[in-house]
């Protein structure tokens, strides 16, 4: 069956025949209604095809053609056919009655109880087919419906996913019921009963053997989201969640349940009109653009019609996918085709190319998110993370000096805070640089520090993700760890909301929340992958890997901050340090970068900068 809707002439000509279908069930049921009201001339009449039952006739299939047409019937997908349809029938079949009995009143030739009838039977007859197609076409699909699912919401999100999942083969479930914690126990919808409440939901998944949750609630605080998914992930059942459109509600997807709903990360209230004094029609850089958090500060600074974004990296296919992405936002008319955009690969590492790049295009605010950040890889190689975070920030602070830049904003990273590994030391450094520069430019520049992003290149939740896919173990380097986490879309807008404040080489500390232990975190995606943590899949420790602290030290430094007007972002007191001092200690890394491939002793020499 599924071949032959793939097919041209089904494809061409679809609504053509669902026309003629519609028009030949209304063609009978006048024939039909017309003999029943005639007794079907079984006492010796005679029917007579005069021409005003002919002109009749056409003038009634001519009103049902429009009346398709107007409420689109022939538009509408049997094998989806809903409540929705059954109103746009019923409305095409008010709109037919109501003709077709002026029509009668003012020619007088039928009684308008025989039109009530005709058009009351084809309406009948046109859903009665559609509904038997739908279920002929369920059963014909023969989808092995032995595993069990239960939705969570008897709401309208709940009656939607249970249509979603018999109509969509993707879905191959047996529905046993619904959990509510506001419809009566035993209340059935669309079938389906109500097995019990919310909290009820270990039971009921024990009871029927349930394998599959899908989280289907429309109106629901954080709050109560946030325990409906941790009671899911509870049960070791797989749980997709359906989520809806702000636009139209009805537009939904079934995603699986993601670590971002299980941490709960709050909505921020950001000032948009402050955000948009400062980018609105300017032209803004971002280095590191084709990072996870380069990227999101592009798709965040668009929204703010910028009258030309640069976006700048070494890595040629992210910054050309980011340049896509744009384009194709551009086109569909989701994004302003009035902003220009330039993809530039550019090392910051290159000092004349930066300045180049400066004096070019003139930027007015600076975004640098370009660095390296791996903790493992930069103790392996600290040479490395000192000549690219070191110096290439040096290269692009100097150039946006020098060439008139507006607003400088940095990103860095809690590790900065009492730094045990090169990359912190490294972004320690590079806030150093930025605190003790002289200038006579008007320049407002700020760093920004904050914790682990979700779904960051180097975030360990991809690691998770593609452990627990291979089947195990998940590995973590101390069962005791600790860390804090931010959403990707929350960094950038908070990043771009503390680049307002800044006015004078600040620290800006971002609130990350609670920590989060790692450990509680590996075993939630495993019980949310529909595994038994230990059972299923392992979790085994690894040991802290070079460099890496067991808890970061955020929590501290916001005690020594003070609160801007966002409650989410705090701003450290500036450090008196000058600029003589801090080119002193640059002169003496770049030296033992230059001559010195003895690790350790490179490191020591980081550290003795920074202190």
């Amino acid at each position: 069956m599924d071949n032959m809707y793939q097919t041209s002439i089904y494809q061409k000509y679809r609504s053509a025949l669902i026309i003629l279908i519609d028009l030949f069930i209304t063609f009978c049921s006048y024939v039909l209604v017309f003999l029943a009201s005639n007794s079907f001339f079984l006492h010796g009449g005679f029917l007579h095809f005069t021409k005003y039952i002919i002109f009749g006739m056409i003038f009634v299939m001519l009103l049902h053609l429009m009346s398709e047409l107007i409420f689109k019937q022939h538009k509408s997908l049997w094998t989806y056919t809903g409540p929705r349809d059954v109103f746009h029938s019923f409305y095409s079949f008010l709109f037919c009655l109501i003709i077709m009995s002026a029509f009668s009143h003012f020619f007088h030739l039928f009684k308008v109880q025989t039109f009530v009838m005709a058009e009351g039977l084809t309406y009948v007859l046109q859903m009665g087919i559609r509904l038997f197609y739908r279920y002929l076409h369920s059963y014909l699909e023969n989808v092995d419906r032995t595993t069990k699912a239960l939705i969570i919401g008897a709401g309208n999100g709940g009656y939607l996913m249970l249509n979603e999942i018999y109509r969509n083969n993707r879905y191959p479930y047996h529905v046993v019921g619904f959990l509510d914690d506001f419809k009566a126990k035993g209340t059935i919808v669309s079938g389906k009963k109500v097995l019990g409440t919310i909290d009820e939901v270990n039971e009921i998944v024990e009871k029927y053997d349930v394998k599959q949750l899908f989280i289907s609630i429309t109106n629901a605080t954080d709050e109560q989201k946030q325990r409906i998914i941790e009671l899911c992930a509870n049960t070791s059942c797989n749980t997709k969640i359906m989520r809806f459109s702000l636009e139209n509600e009805n537009e939904v997807s079934v995603d699986d349940i993601s670590i971002e709903d299980l941490l709960n990360r709050h909505s921020i209230d950001l000032k948009t009109e402050e955000i948009g004094s400062y980018l609105e029609n300017k032209v803004v850089c971002v280095t590191g653009a084709g990072g996870s958090i380069g990227s999101e500060l592009c798709r965040q600074i668009v929204k703010f019609n910028p009258k030309q974004l640069i976006m700048v990296d070494i890595n040629e296919n992210s910054l050309y996918m980011l340049k896509q992405e744009f384009l194709r936002n551009q086109r569909d008319g989701s994004m302003s085709k009035d902003i220009q955009m330039e993809s530039l690969i550019i090392s910051i590492r290159e000092r004349e190319d930066i300045f180049k790049l400066m004096k070019q295009f003139h930027p007015e605010v600076v975004y640098h998110a370009a660095a390296h950040k791996h903790v493992p890889l930069m103790e392996d190689r600290p040479m490395e993370a000192i000549r690219n975070n070191v110096f290439g920030t040096k290269n692009v602070i100097d150039a946006c000096i020098e060439n008139g830049v507006k607003r400088f904003i940095m990103i860095s990273t809690d590790k900065a805070v009492n730094p045990t590994n090169v990359m912190g030391a490294t972004k320690r450094m590079t806030e150093l640089i930025m605190q003790s520069r002289e200038c006579k430019s008007d320049i407002k520049m700020a760093a920004v520090r904050f914790g682990n992003v979700l779904g960051s290149n180097g975030s360990v939740i991809p690691i998770f993700k593609e452990q627990i896919k291979q089947g195990g173990p998940v590995t973590v380097t101390d069962y005791n760890i600790q860390r804090y986490f931010m959403t990707i879309p929350e960094a950038a807008q908070l990043v771009l909301q503390a680049g307002f404040y800044a006015k004078h080489r600040e620290i800006f500390v971002l609130d990350m929340g609670q920590p989060v232990k790692i450990l509680d975190l590996a075993e939630k995606m495993i019980r949310l992958a529909g595994k038994v943590p230990y059972k299923d899949i392992d979790i085994q420790e690894i040991g802290l890997r070079p460099g890496e602290k067991m808890f970061e030290e955020l929590a501290l430094e916001i005690e020594k901050c003070h609160k801007t007007d966002n409650n989410l972002i705090y701003v450290h007191e500036k450090m008196d340090v000058s600029q003589e001092e801090i080119d002193k200690k640059l002169e003496i890394l770049q030296d033992i970068v230059s001559t010195c491939d003895d690790n350790a002793k490179i490191k020591d020499v980081l550290m003795e900068a920074i202190l």
